[in-house]
């Protein structure tokens, strides 16, 4: 398998992310295990969660970070995965942001859920305009000399906040952001490809985007109203469903089949092909499901190919 460099961090990541989001949701302790071993057991290795998942459900949030904490422990196979997650989203009044504060407190709670002493690489899950960037900067650092923190990382950040704080970090010489997690895949190219990819390709920063496969939108079970009602995620992708998103499918279908692989393999593989990504994050909620996801990572897509899906997505 191969592995790439994390920004510039000694992290070494296959070129497709687990997503957590779906563990003690859709997916229950029981799948979510056998989700993850089948993902190690693929030849992969990064596994992306976050302290607010599933904060939406009755399970409420850490329940994604509680399911892999279990599994870590079942079988002592911490040293198998690249384990990372994210604070600063809303976990309950006065428990978000990323204050130096809060920092310490979620890092501690993420620590004792995930049961292990290090996470590889914690993000800060969105901005936080009310705390200054040299504070968030400063207490990163603490956590990485303390040994509790491998490397940092941004989410949904600006192209300016982003370079902003990593210019905080050079001056200061403070840890720094080495990797980036927008909203990027086939139909949402946009916002990440307006600034944010320049200015990650200029400055090193790994790029691991979420909604890979937007919503489910781009493995094309949703082709019509009637689809919607196929999961719970259904309704989310009713905007996708105008003349460009059947432009998009359609350019699937015609690589898929000429590569004998699915739409969601092509879609995936064509995010991986991208200037300056790591790789993708996609979630799945069984391990028939994961199989089709982790053939994207074996795929090669011709100049043809890619040519082909980026004039069916152009705005």
């Amino acid at each position: 398998m191969e592995l790439r460099r994390l920004g510039k961090s000694d992290l070494k990541v296959a070129p497709l992310v687990l997503g957590g989001n779906v563990f003690g949701w859709t997916a229950d302790e029981g799948a979510s295990f056998a989700i993850l071993d089948a993902f190690v057991d693929g030849g992969f290795n990064m596994v992306d969660t976050a302290d607010v998942y599933a904060r939406w459900t009755p399970a409420g949030g850490g329940a994604s970070e509680t399911v892999i904490g279990k599994w870590l422990a079942q079988g002592n196979k911490r040293d198998k995965v690249v384990l990372a997650t994210k604070f600063g989203a809303e976990m309950g009044e006065g428990m978000k942001g990323l204050s130096a504060k809060y920092m310490v407190e979620a890092v501690e709670a993420s620590l004792k859920r995930l049961q292990t002493d290090h996470i590889d690489l914690y993000q800060s899950h969105r901005d936080d305009p009310d705390t200054p960037q040299e504070e968030t900067a400063e207490a990163f650092e603490a956590l990485v000399k303390a040994g509790k923190v491998r490397a940092i990382g941004s989410s949904n950040f600006t192209p300016e906040r982003l370079e902003s704080a990593l210019a905080v970090s050079q001056a200061k010489g403070l840890a720094r952001y080495n990797s980036e997690q927008p909203q990027y895949n086939l139909y949402d190219r946009a916002g990440f490809e307006a600034e944010l990819q320049q200015v990650c390709i200029e400055n090193e920063v790994g790029v691991i985007p979420y909604y890979g496969l937007a919503s489910g939108f781009l493995t094309g079970k949703y082709r019509t109203e009637a689809d919607l009602d196929k999961s719970p995620r259904g309704r989310g992708v009713k905007r996708m469903m105008d003349a460009r998103g059947m432009r998009i499918l359609a350019a699937l279908d015609q690589v898929s089949t000429a590569k004998g692989a699915t739409p969601a393999q092509i879609a995936l593989a064509w995010v991986m092909a991208q200037p300056g990504l790591t790789g993708p994050i996609a979630s799945a909620t069984s391990t028939a499901q994961l199989e089709e996801l982790m053939g994207s990572a074996r795929l090669t897509l011709s100049p043809e190919d890619l040519a082909a899906l980026d004039a069916a997505s152009a705005a």
